[in-house]
């Protein structure tokens, strides 16, 4: 409400800088939220944090006092302060698989596995605070967990091969993911009903299906000699001459 406020009018923006004049070399403005831009709320928390010492000296203004109620006490920007930094690894994340020259879709489970051990670090640590806005959060940290859940348990050999393909063509990846979360639930690894085993077999059947049964003949170009020197005929073989190799080969 107070960003709003204070960018509502030219006048109101013109009051606020003067507030800041005397203390800092650039004068900025708080900014305000937007539903549809991911990030924005840490945007509008971090500035409005920088700006609260100077927010403090614009409420008192006559002009303003029906506005006084919003006069943010310490207790608010202590809950501001923990909501950042909830926030600020998911825009990490966010900057990090917001690529336009590379690919990124083999780092989403990864991804997925960071949010879920943030978030339940969070959990595990806010009980200890009690203190009505503390509950506030903690509740509002398991709905979020929640919601990724939900699409978490879209990411399954039957609806999600493809994020489970990229994952496990990556070399740093691998299946060590999956084992990993055996290893954290105490699960026998020889057990055939559990991440590993599944997803591998379900990788290998895909592989299977997808590829290797449409790739069974492929047609080979054929150098017909290849000169002593440095130079590599460009003569090739007819595209009738084809090759029936394994592709597991």
């Amino acid at each position: 409400m107070l960003a709003v406020l204070i960018t509502l009018t030219p006048g109101r923006r013109n009051e606020f800088i003067d507030c800041l004049k005397a203390n800092v070399r650039i004068a900025i403005l708080p900014i305000k939220d937007v539903k549809r831009r991911w990030n924005s709320t840490l945007e509008l928390l971090e500035r409005d944090y920088r700006l609260r010492e100077f927010t403090h000296k614009w409420l008192p203004n006559p002009k303003y006092t029906e506005y006084r109620p919003l006069f943010t006490t310490q207790d608010v920007w202590t809950i501001v302060k923990d909501v950042m930094e909830v926030l600020r690894p998911f825009r990490y994340w966010t900057l990090w698989m917001s690529k336009t020259h590379t690919v990124t879709l083999h780092h989403v489970i990864t991804v997925y596995n960071d949010m879920f051990d943030h978030m339940d670090g969070v959990i595990r640590a806010l009980p200890k605070k009690k203190t009505p806005l503390k509950e506030d959060l903690f509740f509002a940290v398991k709905l979020a967990r929640q919601k990724l859940s939900k699409y978490y348990a879209k990411v399954a050999p039957t609806t999600g091969m493809l994020l489970i393909s990229a994952h496990t063509l990556d070399p740093f990846s691998k299946l060590r993911s999956f084992r990993k979360w055996e290893k954290g639930m105490d699960i026998n690894p020889e057990d055939n009903t559990f991440y590993t085993p599944q997803y591998q077999e379900a990788f290998l059947k895909y592989v299977e299906n997808e590829y290797c049964a449409k790739h069974r003949r492929v047609p080979v170009n054929r150098l017909q000699s290849l000169p002593s020197s440095n130079h590599i005929s460009s003569a090739m073989a007819s595209p009738s001459c084809q090759s029936s190799f394994d592709p597991y080969d």
